[in-house]
């Protein structure tokens, strides 16, 4: 019988051995859907992808570099649909050149095209109250913000990268 409880458990382990194996490959491909930040950047670069900074990115599709706070270095952008998500350590503000503050949750969203980041989530400014900004888009020496209404601000007080300052709430 110990001969028969021996054999069984040495089956019954390598079995469950095999199957764990079998799912690392698995495991480390869906990883990347299921982590953010800095880990998804180890797991593109695990796959031999390798990112672009976020500054160029932007700067490639005609918006100013310095639109996201300066820790705001980790992304994900999906060049088929053009979704970017921007990963951001902690819920902070950041002050413009223009008197402008834009407040960031940790994680922005949206669409981006050349000249454009629409369907944004985790954004606001402030407009006497914070209000949602729903889109980006650049035109010349312009920045439109579409929040509720369209304000229009100087691009050149968003080339620069600045610090963010954190917060306790979005």
């Amino acid at each position: 019988m110990d001969q028969l409880m021996g054999k069984f458990g040495s089956y019954w382990l390598g079995n469950k051995a095999n199957k764990e194996l079998n799912s690392v490959g698995d495991d480390i491909n869906s990883l990347q859907s299921s982590i953010s930040g800095g880990a998804t950047w180890l797991v593109n670069k695990m796959k031999g992808k390798m990112q672009k900074p976020l500054p160029e990115l932007l700067k490639e599709n005609d918006l100013p570099v310095g639109i996201f706070p300066r820790d705001a270095t980790n992304y994900e952008f999906d060049e088929q649909t053009k979704k970017l998500t921007v990963f951001i350590p902690a819920i902070c503000e950041v002050g413009y050149r223009d008197s402008s503050v834009l407040r960031f949750s940790t994680n922005v969203t949206g669409y981006l095209e050349k000249g454009k980041l629409t369907d944004i989530e985790g954004l606001k400014t402030k407009v006497m109250i914070w209000v949602k900004v729903t889109c980006v888009s650049s035109e010349g020496s312009k920045l439109h913000f579409t929040a509720g209404l369209k304000k229009t601000r100087s691009r050149q007080c968003y080339e620069v990268h600045r610090d963010g300052i954190t917060v306790e709430k979005f």
